[in-house]
């Protein structure tokens, strides 16, 4: 792995970190966050990589449609689900309606990442 793509995955992993307890935010939002715009599926990816052992939030990101990218069939379906119901997001048929949980940082706010160079 190169530093470039080490730096873009940093970036992704400090944004993730971000996301609050009882918010979600999507794998685009979570990518323009880091400076990495229309890079969604890089988001997806790196967050395919993680150790399982990682503290890491990944189950607060989901599709755009609010839809978690899981087969809902899946034991990774099934467990992302049960994370997120246990921070009280609630899915309303296979939705979670970004209009109440999605993650909005505030220009400033402690939950605001740090501005970073879009390549």
């Amino acid at each position: 792995m190169n530093d470039i793509q080490a730096s873009r995955e940093e970036r992704i992993w400090q944004v993730i970190s971000l996301i609050p307890h009882g918010k979600v935010a999507s794998y685009g939002q979570v990518a323009a966050l880091a400076g990495l715009p229309r890079r969604a599926r890089l988001v997806g990816r790196v967050l395919s990589n993680l150790p399982a052992t990682s503290k890491l939030p990944w189950h607060r990101v989901v599709n755009a449609q609010g839809r978690i990218a899981f087969p809902s069939r899946s034991p990774d379906y099934r467990r992302q689900r049960s994370r997120l119901r246990e921070e009280g997001i609630i899915l309303k048929n296979g939705r979670i309606p970004l209009k109440t949980y999605q993650w909005r940082p505030g220009a400033g706010s402690a939950e605001s990442p740090s501005p970073t160079p879009a390549e």
